[in-house]
């Protein structure tokens, strides 16, 4: 990694990093919020364990306030990384159930990074 800084503002090039930004509308009934919160949390925690993808990937979820509008940050160490979580059964599993809460319309984009602080 190679910082350069210019005034209060660092800029960070890392090679291989790669960020997803997952975008969706919670369709669901209210009362199953909780459930998929906790499938999400669920989601994480495998993540966490997964011998082959610790420290590897960084993934958070959020929630615009009081909203249905939810967004998940996804950052992927490298190229091998994601192709060891994209074969993962609790991946599949997951990437299903975040369609399904979507009501089918999920987007995900690639991010590239342009600048950021040095607090991570």
């Amino acid at each position: 990694m190679r910082i350069l800084s210019a005034s209060s503002v660092v800029v960070r090039e890392e090679a291989q990093m790669k960020r997803f930004l997952i975008a969706y509308t919670y369709r669901l009934d209210a009362d199953s919020r909780a459930a998929w919160h906790r499938q999400v949390a669920d989601f994480i925690e495998q993540l966490d364990k997964d011998p082959a993808l610790g420290g590897r990937i960084r993934y958070r979820c959020m929630k615009a306030g009081e909203g249905d509008a939810y967004f998940h940050l996804a950052e992927v160490a490298d190229e091998q990384a994601l192709a060891v979580l994209r074969e993962r059964p609790y991946f599949k599993r997951y990437t299903e159930e975040t369609k399904r809460v979507g009501g089918g319309a999920v987007d995900v984009t690639p991010l590239e990074t342009i600048s950021e602080t040095s607090a991570r």
